[in-house]
């Protein structure tokens, strides 16, 4: 029994823009995860201070990592589906 994809797949007309999209929110999360792993190495003293409620900044800084992570998933996310709208109403007018 073969299965057929749920839906007509076409051509993604956003692909370029969303894989530019991607790499632009990539490059922004590996500069600020340098920036931890550079404190961690360089500046160990500082990671040992209490920052919030005396939880240190090694705590808050790696949980601002992940939670950093889930919010430009989400960016990412409703900026492509924005843009594949986009172009899909731009593709049926022509």
């Amino acid at each position: 029994m073969l299965h057929e994809p749920a839906a007509p797949a076409e051509k993604d007309k956003a692909s370029k823009w969303k894989a530019n999209l991607g790499l632009k929110l990539f490059l922004l999360y590996s500069l600020t995860y340098i920036a931890f792993v550079g404190l961690a190495v360089f500046s160990t003293e500082s990671m040992k201070t209490p920052v919030l409620a005396g939880v240190n900044l090694a705590i808050i800084f790696g949980t601002s990592l992940i939670i950093f992570a889930i919010i430009l998933g989400v960016v990412y996310n409703h900026y492509c589906t924005k843009k594949e709208d986009e172009m899909n109403k731009k593709g049926e007018a022509e």
